[in-house]
């Protein structure tokens, strides 16, 4: 049973809290009911005011659309002014632009292109608009005559500032200052840049626009002068160096100054030497009485006698004339150079100016007169040759093969740098160098038969059996071949020389054409050459040794020609070059050396033939002689005394230039000689042949060995 008190307390709890919920119930009914009456009073509030926005809408809505189109209206209005007056400003184009085109785009080319853009503008717009109008043919001739006044500063700038480039900026350019350890790489600045650029600007625009090429041959023909001008200055630098040379040369006085700009590379002396040397040879013929200008080899005597050498004073006028030759040819090899080079950079500034699909004819149009005047140089040099060696002037060889070697050299280049020129453009180098090749091989050819065939004239030949002119000229003359030997192979190879000298052909090189054969095979053509050129020399001394009546200065004579060649070839790389194709010629020349030597010995035998036993009585010491057998020995004394005073007087005047030589045949016919000398003197020492012994035993041993001493020796 649950407590009554607890009973009332729980039923007085729920009906507070009914009483509570009641109230609440109440509240919420009333918060509704007053809702819903807001909710009335809102939905009419909103009615009314959708109400009144249909009326706006219905009242703004034709407001709106009247005031659109007012405005497009306006807007039409707008563009019809705008237009009218861009129309109307076609119409005063040709004032408005007047004073400008007048004047032309010099100092102002930006706004001269300016007004000429209007023009055109105004021109296009007539011929769409109004083809018949007066006003197309005003702006017409204005927009021609825009167009002519741009050619004409187009022509101006590049003709004002357009100068050839000087001849030191040339030869830094080409490396021609070879006293400089390091090349810089020059740039070439043809045109000021700010001119370069208007000059761009306005080719571009008459390209475009002008649709006119006559700019281009503008361009060519005023570059073509600058280059061939540039050319044509360094030519005249060189000669002012060679007129500077002969004033300031060793024939008018001793000291010469140096030239004030930059020196051209010499060529080596010793091929001036030799074209001085041969000229002389050559001028006065195969056979002529004068000597050559030799320098003498090392162990020989510093005179070679009966080789005459120049007077001081004509040898100073040969070596001026020789240094302008030199200076000559070294201008003609940097022309070369230069023409390349000045290409190259014309090249270049075409290309910024020209357009591409015209770069290449203009290019060609543009250097043909520098290149036409070079090859006409070079055509000259040929043509000059072809008359030397008419006159039997082989020395014209020598002025061909530094040029050609160059040539050779600078083709890669040139070809690179005439790359899509015309055919006869690429085609002239090869031509010069051909030319060159041809007469270059026909001058060697001719020489080696003039060394066969020079003539044996008895006043010519050296009375005291020394070198022959024609030794000495053969060898300096194919010395010079070392210092061009791929150039002087390469010429004998372009005549397909192979059949002539009987060098078998690589199979490989009989498919070629003649200046594609190999190297090698060049330097066995050279190297067959110059044995040809020895065995013709050879062949030709024997000759001439013929006109010596004595037989020992013909065996001294041979000698000296045999040892100055050997020497000759072996101080160079002849011998190497020889042996390429006959490995035993060192050994030929000595076999010649040594058997003249012996025939020259011979001349001995009549002297010391009195000195033998033969018909020398056999006798006792103190035995008395009958009076025949002192004759005997009378006549040997005698026979010996005159012969031994007759050669060496007639032999102390021949000449045996080579010391090491020279000692060795004095040495030889001492031994040869004292000791048969010796022995005689002591077989007849106790023999009373006469009363006055001292008449005919005039020479003790040791004075006949100071006669033999005295051989060869003029000064004795």
């Amino acid at each position: 049973m649950i407590p009554t008190e607890d009973a009332s307390a729980r039923k007085r709890e729920i009906e507070d809290k009914l009483k509570q919920e009641q109230e609440t119930l109440s509240f919420i009914r009333e918060s509704l009911e007053k809702s819903d009456q807001l909710t009335k009073g809102m939905v009419s509030i909103l009615s009314s005011f959708e109400s009144r926005l249909m009326q706006l809408e219905n009242s703004i809505i034709p407001v709106h659309k009247q005031t659109e189109n007012l405005q497009r209206l306006q807007e039409n209005v707008d563009k019809t002014l705008s237009c009218l007056d861009h129309v109307i400003s076609y119409y005063h184009v040709a004032k408005d632009t007047d004073k400008i085109i007048r004047e032309g785009p010099a100092g102002r080319l930006d706004e001269y292109l300016a007004c000429i853009a209007k023009i055109q503008k105004a021109v296009e717009y007539f011929q769409d608009n109004n083809p018949d109008s007066p006003e197309l043919n005003t702006v017409k001739a204005r927009f021609e005559k825009g167009k002519e006044l741009l050619e004409a500063e187009f022509r101006s700038l590049l003709t004002r500032y357009s100068k050839p480039v000087p001849p030191v900026l040339i030869l830094d350019a080409i490396g021609g200052d070879e006293d400089m350890e390091v090349q810089e790489d020059v740039t070439l600045e043809h045109l000021p840049e700010a001119v370069l650029q208007d000059i761009i600007c306005i080719s571009a625009w008459l390209v475009e626009y002008g649709r006119n090429q006559d700019f281009m041959n503008v361009y060519f023909q005023v570059r073509s002068s600058q280059l061939d001008r540039s050319i044509k200055g360094l030519k005249e630098h060189f000669r002012k160096n060679s007129a500077t040379s002969a004033i300031h040369s060793p024939a008018v006085q001793t000291k010469r100054k140096e030239t004030p700009t930059k020196k051209p590379p010499k060529r080596p002396g010793t091929i001036r030497k030799a074209q001085n040397l041969l000229k002389q040879y050559s001028q006065h013929g195969l056979d002529g009485k004068k000597g050559s200008n030799l320098t003498p080899l090392e162990g020989f005597d510093h005179d070679l006698r009966g080789v005459k050498l120049l007077s001081d004073d004509k040898h100073g006028a040969a070596a001026g004339k020789d240094d302008v030759l030199d200076i000559e040819i070294d201008s003609y090899i940097h022309c070369i150079s230069a023409f390349v080079k000045l290409a190259q950079s014309e090249y270049a500034l075409l290309t910024e100016i020209i357009p591409e699909h015209h770069q290449k004819k203009t290019f060609d149009s543009l250097i043909q007169e520098a290149l036409d005047n070079l090859m006409l140089d070079g055509d000259g040099i040929v043509s000059a040759a072809r008359r030397a060696i008419m006159r039997h002037d082989y020395s014209a060889v020598l002025t061909i093969f530094p040029i050609l070697r160059h040539l050779k050299q600078t083709k890669p280049d040139f070809d690179a740098t005439l790359q899509g020129t015309a055919a006869s453009t690429k085609n002239k180098l090869p031509d010069l160098i051909t030319s060159m090749e041809t007469i270059g091989a026909k001058a060697l050819e001719e020489f080696a038969d003039s060394i066969k065939n020079d003539p044996d004239k008895e006043y010519n030949m050296p009375k005291d059996g020394t070198v022959h002119e024609l030794t000495s000229n053969a060898i300096l003359f194919l010395q010079q071949l070392l210092d061009f030997q791929e150039t002087a192979g390469a010429m004998l190879a372009s005549q397909v020389l192979g059949d002539t000298y009987n060098i078998p052909l690589d199979p490989r090189e009989s498919s070629l054409s003649a200046s594609n054969y190999s190297s090698e095979f060049s330097r066995r053509l050279l190297s067959t050459y110059i044995y040809k050129v020895l065995g013709n020399l050879q062949l030709n001394l024997s000759n001439k040794a013929k006109v010596y009546e004595d037989p020992a200065l013909r065996a001294i004579f041979l000698h000296n020609n045999y040892n100055y060649i050997l020497k000759s070839l072996e101080k160079s790389e002849l011998i190497q070059l020889v042996a390429v194709t006959h490995k035993k010629v060192e050994g030929l020349y000595r076999e010649l050396i040594e058997q003249e030597i012996q025939n020259y010995q011979r001349s001995w035998l009549k002297v010391t033939e009195h000195l033998t036993e033969r018909n020398i009585p056999a006798f006792q010491p103190g035995t008395k002689l009958k009076d025949k057998e002192r004759q005997i020995i009378k006549d040997k004394f005698k026979g010996f005394n005159d012969g031994l005073e007759e050669l060496c007087r007639i032999q102390q005047g021949w000449a045996v230039p080579d010391k090491e030589q020279r000692d060795a045949i004095r040495q030889a016919e001492k031994r040869l000689v004292s000791e048969a000398y010796r022995a005689f003197l002591q077989r007849c020492a106790n023999i009373s042949f006469t009363k006055n012994p001292e008449k005919y035993h005039r020479y003790s041993t040791e004075q006949v060995e100071e006669m033999l001493d005295r051989l060869f020796d003029t000064s004795a």
